[in-house]
């Protein structure tokens, strides 16, 4: 017998276009040529991680792996889309062709394609927090809960108590019973509700962003036959931000990779920030035990900050206790010493600030290159004060999100009811904008619409229409019928919707206006949407962020100075960094100091401000904290209270024309 050896198609490292041992430091080099298995890449702040994964992807590509088998997770499709765009910048087109997403834009497309695997239809909607809260609000005003003695919980926190028990894989009352305590009394008719809001969503063929993984887990699950089909075509699966995970999303990464176990999950479990969200650091912690024989690859060089800076990350988390060893190191300039400056109050801390950022623009430092953190929102009040004094712009990180603003909804309300008649708060949305229509009437005829012989998309055609609204109701009918007509075109049909919206939107609004500018602006950019179904999809799972409204300022000027909170602030990096409000009490929390998990969120809290400078750091804080309660004396963080001064160097603030102080004077 003959025998002919095929030769491998594969590209052997030496046949490489791409010089990856001179780009990347050792470790980087070990996790981009890491072939089969599983591995954890444990990636320190500032080392490098999505240059990391940007060369495995070309890598992968480059050893003959076909682009649409590496399965590329995020926590943004912007960073998804980001990394593959760089990855087909250094080797060729065919990066394009990789799956890239979130687990949520990724869960959504495999439902859409086995709908009827999980009794749903194709068409289904998916609903955004502001629908579900409205849902759930719907669905407690059918049971009559009467107002007792004791409140029952709003539309969002039950909500949020909904998502946690989906999120964190326990029941709605655990949840009730360990984070909202004060509605144990409600527990009964909160399950209840909690029923009534499952058979809502499923009656009327929507979805939440929870419903995303769940049922995607029950989908893999439950029919072994499709998560093998799933699974075989993810030849390799890779998760950024692992520590930001829950548990529903770990037990989706092993079920993706379950055929090939070739999965990566990259993260730090130092920047796991997002508890409150469900996240659980302990999934990086865990992932060796869930994944049988990974490999642990460590960076640890860190590419951002100078050493000194590093010196105080490394020290503050120190503190933590469950945690992976690593130590920050650079071969950056050492640096400055960042400082610690006790301040006498909260306005003489704000003069500082305000000071120190005029001192760093004479110097060249660009507004934007300067950072303000704090722990919450309200710990930035009396600074935006004198900022304001100062006339020195910025701008505030957070806030409400184009498509959360109600003229958007309103607009996007008339998509969801054409692609899913059945969603009933679009409809409701829709109805009540037209004059004389309250919430009885939008329900009498969503019931008459969905009975037999009724007519969603002609409502005017509905028994014993008032004669105040049918001319709007028929209005409302001939958009339907134009929408259909317009199919082809996402664009004429967005035109069609605003339109048709105007004279609501110039009714219902003061600042009318602005809101039709933001309406334009959507029509613009709506050419980038293949169709109205993508649109409405992709707006729910990656909301668009700014809008005219929050738009003050009418006059060109230079570039914003940055105020933020530190969990909006991960990912990102400043010349210069200012962590204000640093006091025990609010870094750590008060509420974290019995809970050892709580508190070491409270030190990774701080490392990862820390860690957003790049060659100056400030740590201010006040001796005198001021507030409704009243003003009291005040302690530093406990978790810098005790570093060295040859690490973090105290400042002192002197006022100009203070005299100086004789020693033993006021002994």
């Amino acid at each position: 017998m003959k025998k002919f050896v095929l030769s491998s198609d594969d590209v052997t490292p030496n046949e490489y276009s791409i010089s990856y041992a001179e780009l990347l430091n050792e470790a980087q080099l070990e996790a981009v040529m890491h072939d089969s298995g599983p591995a954890l890449l444990v990636a320190g702040a500032g080392t490098g991680k999505t240059r990391t994964l940007v060369y495995r992807v070309a890598r992968l590509v480059e050893s003959g792996v076909e682009p649409s088998e590496i399965l590329l997770l995020t926590f943004t499709r912007r960073s998804a889309h980001e990394m593959i765009r760089r990855a087909s910048g250094i080797l060729d087109e065919r990066c394009r062709r990789v799956e890239g997403g979130t687990f949520h834009h990724y869960c959504s497309k495999l439902l859409h394609k086995h709908a009827e695997a999980i009794g749903y239809p194709e068409n289904f909607t998916i609903i955004d927090t502001s629908d579900a809260m409205d849902a759930i609000h719907m669905e407690r005003g059918r049971l009559n809960i009467a107002k007792g003695e004791k409140r029952f919980p709003r539309k969002s926190t039950l909500y949020s108590i909904f998502s946690a028990s989906v999120n964190k894989q326990l029941s709605v009352r655990e949840i009730i019973e360990e984070e909202y305590p004060q509605f144990t009394s409600h527990i009964e008719k909160i399950e209840i509700l909690h029923s009534n809001y499952i058979s809502y969503k499923e009656k009327n063929y929507v979805m939440d962003f929870d419903d995303l993984l769940q049922k995607s887990r029950e989908l893999l699950t439950e029919h072994p036959d499709i998560r093998r089909e799933i699974a075989s075509k993810n030849r390799h699966v890779m998760v950024d931000e692992y520590q930001d995970t829950n548990s529903l999303q770990a037990e989706l990464t092993q079920l993706l990779s379950s055929v090939h176990n070739n999965v990566m999950a990259v993260g730090d479990d130092a920047q796991s920030i997002y508890s409150f969200r469900g996240a659980d650091h302990r999934n990086m912690l865990r992932f060796p035990d869930l994944f049988r024989k990974t490999k642990i690859i460590k960076l640890e060089e860190n590419y951002r900050s100078t050493q000194r800076i590093l010196d105080v990350a490394n020290r503050v988390l120190e503190q933590a206790s469950a945690k992976f060893d690593k130590k920050l190191f650079t071969n950056n300039e050492e640096g400055d010493l960042p400082g610690l400056v006790k301040a006498a109050n909260m306005n003489d801390q704000s003069r500082f600030i305000t000071q120190m950022i005029l001192n760093l623009r004479e110097q060249g430092y660009e507004l934007n290159e300067t950072a303000v953190l704090f722990r919450n929102g309200r710990d930035s009040f009396d600074l935006e004060v004198m900022l304001n004094k100062k006339e020195i712009p910025y701008i505030k990180y957070g806030g409400q999100k184009f498509t959360e603003a109600a003229h958007v909804k309103d607009v996007l309300a008339h998509f969801r009811v054409l692609l899913n008649p059945r969603d009933a708060i679009s409809w409701n949305r829709v109805l009540m904008l037209i004059e004389g229509i309250g919430p009885k009437t939008a329900t009498d005829l969503f019931s008459w619409a969905h009975a037999e012989g009724g007519d969603p998309f002609h409502p005017d055609k509905a028994p014993d229409v008032s004669e105040r609204y049918m001319a709007q109701l028929k209005a409302l009918g001939n958009l339907f019928s134009e929408l259909k007509k317009l199919s082809g075109s996402v664009t004429e049909q967005l035109q069609a919707v605003v339109d048709y919206y105007a004279k609501f939107c110039k009714k219902q609004f003061d600042d009318h206006p602005k809101r039709m500018k933001d309406l334009e602006t959507f029509v613009d950019i709506s050419g980038t949407y293949r169709s109205v179904e993508q649109l409405v999809e992709e707006v729910a799972l990656d909301p668009i962020e700014a809008t005219a409204i929050e738009t003050e300022a009418s006059e060109k000027d230079e570039s914003p100075l940055i105020l933020s909170t530190i969990h909006s602030a991960k990912g990102l990096e400043w010349r210069t960094v200012f962590l204000i409000q640093c006091l025990d009490g609010i870094i750590p929390s008060g509420y974290a100091l019995d809970d050892e998990d709580q508190f070491d969120e409270e030190v990774r809290l701080l490392y990862v401000a820390v860690t957003r400078a790049k060659e100056q750091l400030f740590i201010t804080y006040p001796a005198l904290f001021q507030s409704r309660y009243g003003d009291f004396f005040s302690n530093p963080s406990r978790f810098i209270e005790d570093i060295e001064q040859n690490l973090l160097e105290p400042w002192l603030l002197v006022e100009e024309d203070q005299p100086p102080q004789i020693e033993g004077e006021n002994d």
